[in-house]
This record gives C-alpha cells, structure tokens and sequence, in this order.
C-alpha cells in the first residue's frame, strides 16, 4: 500500500518555530491511523541538534529527538515556518545533501527561507504567504514566486503559502504519491477538505490605490460612490475637464492601470463587502456594484479574487450575519 517515493519523512525544526505549521506536518505524517487502514509513515523530528530545546511563537519548546543526521535517507523532507531569516550552516547543508540524495522538499509557509537560503530554490517556482511575498522576492530574486495560489508543486518541490494552506499542500502531495483514498481517509480524520478551491488572493485585502498627486483624487471619490452608475472614459474626462488623450494618460501615471481595469478592481472589492456583511443575491450584489448582472459579476470576481462569488461568501460571511 505504501508509495515507493514516501516512506519516511522527516521534518526540521528551527527556532522561533511556528506551532500550527508544525502541527500540521504533525498530523498529516506523523499520526498513526492504522485502524483505518491507512499507512503508517517513518516520522521523525529533526533539530540541529538532538534533544536541545527549540524556541516557538506560542511560548512552548519542541525537544526534537534528532540531530540533523535524521534528514538522511528521508524521503521527504519538510520545513515548517520559523521567524528566523539566518540559519545555521550546519542545517543548510543537511537540506542540500537530502535534496542530492533524491529527497521531496516541502515548506509551510516561511519555512520557504530556509530552503532559498540554501541556495535549493534558485530557478524555482515558488509560493510563500502574501505577506512575505515582497521580502522573499528581495531577499532571493532569481526565485520565481506566485503569490496567487495556495501551494506550488514543482516536481521534488512543494512550496506552500500561509498556515492552512500548508495543510492543502500536505494533502496534495499524500494524494500524489499514496493515492486518493488514502488522502480522502487522512482528511476524512482531521475533517477538513482533501481539495480546496482557489488560491490566497481570496484572502489579500487590496485597498484602494493612492493618487501620486491630487488632481484625480475628487474624481476616483466620486466614481467610489457612484459604482453603479455606467462609466465611459469620454464622460470621466469630462468631468475631470481634461481632453480623453489626457485624462487616459494621467490616470495610469496617478492610479497604475486603466480607468477601466481601475473601476473594475473597485467593483469586485465593493462586491466582496457586499457579500460578507449582506445577504443580498449574487445578481443584487452585481447590480449595486455596477456588474449589471451576476454572471458579468462571477467572471470578474473569479479573475481578482480566484473564486466564485458563492465560494467567497461561505468562507468570509460575517459571524453577525450567519448567527442572524
């Protein structure tokens, strides 16, 4: 039943580690559920050094039971999130030798630096949580990140984004290498999803952008609250009193994009208030926010967003709404 790619796994725990990261690497791996018929992987937890404490974010300390010496012969090799950005020698070299030896890399979240560090992500395609997208794209330029989706598979490489997502990715790769009913029966025991949909752009709050200067400014204002009314770059010109010419070109110097694609953006994000704190329809969101119908509305939304309007409200709906 067991893959002949993932046996044993090992994970490498660095200090100011983050728990829930850990945890998840905990439950997916290292949980024996046998009495499901499901198999039982080689887990071990790996320090830099075997039996000396390490630091977390929760105000608990892991003991691992191993020294670096445990990553050898794993055939995955997981890295949870830590707030460190420098790393010991020692460890970095530990993941090239595994990675050499034929070992999947895996990430939760941060733990992405680790592997950038050492040098094993030059090239690559990546993911890491939105907000440390801008750091790890300064830090480590010849990494290619998507900042967009949950997880990133690049063959004997899984990156994934923040905390939960990190779960997806875990899942992904049991499906991959033991098959679907295994990663049904393990999802199955920790009740959530074995698939979600969509990616972390759902989860991005993307305020409006500032004007450069404050020529546009009354106008962008007064678009904000007429979001229902149809807009033509003649008639935003001529309230701005510029020439169309004119008016096009200052508003990609001031806003960064089109008036259109500008108006657009600011639609999908009025419809996402809309569908969290109302219960409106999708087609009453759509007309309230200017979409003119709700399947205009779903394809715009679902390009910016990365899920549907439906899927966006059954994760974010306000608790007041739901317990009303």
């Amino acid at each position: 039943m067991l893959s002949r790619m993932l046996r044993s796994v090992a994970v490498l725990v660095m200090p100011e580690l983050a728990v829930f990261e850990f945890g998840v690497l905990c439950e997916v791996f290292g949980m024996d559920r046998s009495d499901d018929g499901l198999p039982v992987l080689e887990y071990r937890v790996c320090g830099v050094e075997a039996g000396k404490p390490v630091s977390t974010t929760g105000g608990v300390q892991v003991v691992p039971e191993h020294g670096l010496e445990g990553l050898q012969g794993a055939d995955l090799v997981a890295v949870p999130a830590t707030r460190l950005r420098q790393f010991p020698e020692a460890a970095l070299q530990a993941l090239r030798d595994a990675e050499a030896a034929g070992a999947i890399l895996l990430t939760v979240c941060s733990g992405v630096f680790v592997l950038a560090e050492a040098g094993l992500l030059d090239g690559r395609k990546v993911t890491a949580h939105w907000h440390s997208v801008d750091e790890l794209r300064e830090r480590y330029p010849t990494v290619e990140v998507d900042p967009d989706v949950l997880y990133v598979d690049d063959g004997n490489l899984i990156t994934s984004a923040g905390t939960a997502a990190g779960i997806d990715a875990c899942l992904h790769l049991v499906r991959r290498e033991l098959g679907s009913a295994v990663v049904n029966g393990i999802a199955r025991r920790m009740v959530v999803p074995p698939q979600r949909e969509g990616g972390q752009r759902q989860f991005i709050d993307r305020p409006v952008p500032e004007c450069s200067a404050d020529s546009l400014g009354p106008l962008l204002d007064w678009m904000l609250t007429h979001l229902d009314v149809e807009h033509t770059v003649a008639d935003l010109a001529k309230r701005a009193t510029m020439s169309e010419r004119t008016f096009a070109r200052r508003f990609v110097n001031e806003t960064g994009t089109t008036p259109l694609r500008w108006l657009t953006r600011q639609r999908v994000l009025h419809a996402r208030r809309l569908l969290e704190d109302t219960d409106l329809s999708v087609d009453a969101v759509a007309t309230r926010c200017g979409f003119g119908s709700g399947t205009l509305l779903r394809h715009h939304f679902r390009k910016v967003v990365g899920v549907a309007p439906a899927d966006y409200r059954r994760v974010f709906r306000s608790s007041e709404e739901l317990a009303g």
